[in-house]
């Protein structure tokens, strides 16, 4: 399949440096902001790319659950592939594509586990289902059908009918403490704009700004 003649022109609108927050999280906030109100799908979906203790990179989209100054989190089962290769390597890098709004995020940081507490918090306002859900999937190991899913669903039912669901303990959150953003909105004849921050310290409250070439 020829894909050669396939292309999006960019020409919505141009990112200057001056016209960006000095602090990267404020811009993002701001950006997210956007995509919210221009109501894409799952905006807050993103792509995590990890890679094992070889090298080797994968990827998968997640969602982001929460962001604040100490970074942004998202929830998986920690016999995970994304998990043991972060337990591995717990250098990551997260991608935002909001593409109808010709934009994307990425952000390279560091991840850690956040606090069972703060596990269990998001856990009880998960829907119920998503809930037997977080119990039932042994997140990428070997299944021979579906049907083992749904016989466990229905023993797990059973099992928490009438009460409240715990939290599982290979369930629960990692944070991404971000040292470097890039924002990227699309440009005319493929000159895009490019706007990175690079942290400066340890704590994430220095930034340095620039422009990249696209």
């Amino acid at each position: 399949m020829d894909l050669a003649s396939l292309r999006q022109e960019y020409s919505r609108e141009a990112l200057d440096l001056d016209s960006t927050n000095a602090d990267p999280l404020r811009q993002f906030e701001h950006w997210f902001a956007q995509a919210m109100q221009a109501e894409l799908l799952e905006p807050n979906a993103m792509t995590l790319a990890t890679v094992d203790a070889t090298g080797r990179p994968s990827a998968r989209t997640v969602l982001l659950k929460m962001f604040d100054e100490r970074g942004l989190v998202f929830y998986t089962n920690y016999n995970s592939r994304k998990a043991q290769q972060i337990e591995q390597n717990p250098n990551v890098t997260l991608l935002f594509q909001w593409l109808p709004l010709q934009r994307q995020v990425e952000i390279n940081g560091t991840a850690s586990k956040v606090s069972t507490a703060e596990s269990m918090k998001y856990f009880m306002v998960r829907p119920r289902g998503s809930q037997l859900g977080a119990w039932i999937s042994q997140q990428s190991s070997i299944i021979s059908n579906r049907k083992i899913l749904e016989m466990k669903l229905q023993e797990l039912k059973a099992k928490f009918a009438g009460g409240e669901i715990p939290l599982p303990d290979f369930w629960g959150g990692y944070r991404i403490r971000p040292h470097r953003f890039e924002f990227w909105q699309g440009g005319e004849r493929r000159l895009h704009d490019r706007i990175e921050y690079t942290s400066q310290n340890d704590d994430g409250d220095t930034w340095t700004r620039q422009r990249l070439s696209p």
